[in-house]
């Protein structure tokens, strides 16, 4: 079966989080969490050490984000952005389109038509879908762990797989680039990060966005039994609805059909495709959404 990251499940570190999705078999993805509720990072934990020690785990997971983020930067892929209001009535905006990495580096959404949308309270036009398609991935690689505090809060197991979970809180912050702050799931038999959740943070207050969105819970899936790479990312926040009521708010962003990057001329390769059996089951994405 597939092996794919899952950004809050339910265990004992949910004593540090908001109620998240509840275990179920490896026939079909979680429950869908029993009511709308934004997460927050959880207080200090006190856990006993891990059975690996921290720095080597850490120096392994740096390791496996070298590999992750060059192979990630060599495909092209559709990625389909949907935000709805949560509430009655509410309203959804969708669209679909192909990410790439342009010649200067920098990842781009070619859209190809104009995005669906019937929201009632928020407006969301394409310049929010570029933002969206560019949010940086936080590859905590070998060149930047050195910039962050790594700290062991516990075991967490996330269907068939046992992970290591770290909360990660940069040490300085800059006006000049943004950081991860938050909390990544580590696989025990791939030393790879297969679940995120958090936030960016700068010495400029915001997420350097003006998306109402602020927790970013990202979940990575298994390419070629070797590459985990980020597929679905979920943001649940609040805005302020016409009588000043809090409005509750959903950025679902799926990536698929990830494609190696061709130059001009080149011939086309297969998709790449997710590792299946002999792999272990693996946490899924929260579903329907």
């Amino acid at each position: 079966m597939k092996r794919r990251f899952s950004f809050i499940v339910s265990s004992t570190l949910l004593l540090f989080f908001a109620a998240s999705a509840r275990a179920q078999d490896s026939t079909g993805p979680l429950a869908p969490p029993p009511k709308y509720e934004v997460k927050r990072l959880p207080s200090e934990p006190h856990p006993g050490p891990p059975p690996v020690p921290e720095q080597e785990i850490i120096q392994k997971l740096a390791a496996n984000e070298d590999v992750m983020k060059q192979k990630y930067e060599t495909y092209d892929f559709t990625q389909t952005i949907r935000i709805e209001e949560l509430a009655d009535p509410g309203g959804k905006f969708s669209v679909t389109g192909e990410v790439y990495t342009r010649p200067d580096g920098q990842r781009y959404m070619r859209v190809a038509k104009q995005p669906e949308s019937d929201l009632k309270v928020e407006h969301f036009s394409l310049e929010d879908v570029h933002t969206i398609a560019t949010l940086p991935l936080f590859a905590l690689t070998t060149r930047e762990i050195v910039n962050y505090n790594f700290k062991y809060v516990g075991q967490e197991k996330l269907d068939q797989l046992t992970t290591y979970v770290f909360q990660v809180k940069p040490k300085l912050l800059s006006r000049k680039q943004r950081f991860f702050e938050g909390l990544i799931w580590v696989d025990d038999h791939d030393f790879a990060i297969v679940k995120s959740y958090g936030k960016f943070v700068s010495e400029i207050s915001g997420n350097g966005t003006s998306l109402p969105f602020t927790m970013f819970e990202t979940y990575r899936e298994n390419f070629q039994g070797k590459y985990w790479l980020p597929t679905y990312t979920r943001s649940d926040d609040y805005v302020k609805g016409p009588d000043d009521e809090e409005l509750p708010l959903r950025l679902v962003i799926r990536s698929t059909e990830f494609k190696p990057h061709l130059e001009e001329g080149a011939v086309p390769a297969p998709s790449a495709a997710p590792a299946t059996a002999p792999k272990p089951a693996q946490p899924q994405p929260p579903s329907p959404n």
